[in-house]
């Protein structure tokens, strides 16, 4: 069934003018976004095609472009218009810690947790601050395999130094779900810790992100700072 084809009261549009955006399902947001369907897709059905395959709009946010081009009825311009709709909400999140200071894990969370969850591949990065702990800039400094070392404190200072940083978050996901840190996370902790005494800026945390609330029955990451280890 095409949108038009529903009764106008059922219409996405329709609902939203009468009774905001809240009231549409997921499905119901992305069939409005898509409009109409390709392939002989309606979108209503590619809507709750979607919802389904991926399980969730998070979900659903973290999928590639080429990911995206195997559902049938997405071609590559709608493909790249959904990716930067959800990269967009992911950059209107980060502006609130432009003027609130981040200075705890839980801030660390609610800035790059989303993004960070269900990874196939183990992703770094480092979150730089100035001397009032407000965002600079968020940068991927490794992704891949868990049988890599991402330590590389020397890059990782380049950067921060490029962007004047006063102090700097060190985070990575774990594909796993388990945010318990390894041997290597100790020792990475370690190094980075070294290099920033010696240059002068502080490194506040290292942040281990794991699965979403409910998967484990710990909190969703793990802070060093929060455990006495910095």
């Amino acid at each position: 069934m095409l949108i038009k084809d529903l009764p106008e009261d059922e219409r996405p549009r329709e609902r939203i003018a009468a009774h905001g955006a809240e009231s549409l399902s997921d499905a119901e947001i992305l069939a409005l976004f898509f409009g109409t369907g390709r392939q002989g897709v309606s979108a209503v059905e590619l809507g709750r095609d979607m919802i389904s395959r991926f399980g969730s709009l998070r979900n659903l946010s973290r999928a590639t472009v080429a990911e995206l081009l195997q559902i049938n009825g997405i071609g590559p311009a709608k493909a790249a218009q959904l990716a930067a709709v959800f990269e967009f909400g992911r950059r209107l999140s980060r502006e609130a810690f432009t003027d609130t200071p981040v200075t705890c894990p839980e801030e660390v969370y609610a800035l790059v947790g989303s993004s960070m969850q269900c990874l196939s591949q183990e992703s770094v990065r480092v979150i730089l601050l100035n001397h009032r702990k407000k965002l600079i800039h968020i940068d991927e400094v490794f992704r891949g395999t868990g049988n890599e070392s991402f330590a590389n404190p020397p890059e990782i200072l380049r950067r921060a130094i490029s962007h004047a940083a006063h102090s700097m978050i060190l985070v990575h996901n774990h594909p796993s779900g388990d945010p318990s840190p390894s041997r290597a996370d100790h020792e990475v902790t370690k190094r980075m810790a070294d290099a920033c005494r010696a240059v002068g800026i502080e490194f506040t945390d290292h942040v281990v992100i794991g699965g979403e609330s409910g998967v484990h029955e710990r909190a969703p990451y793990f802070s060093f700072r929060e455990a006495g280890l910095l």
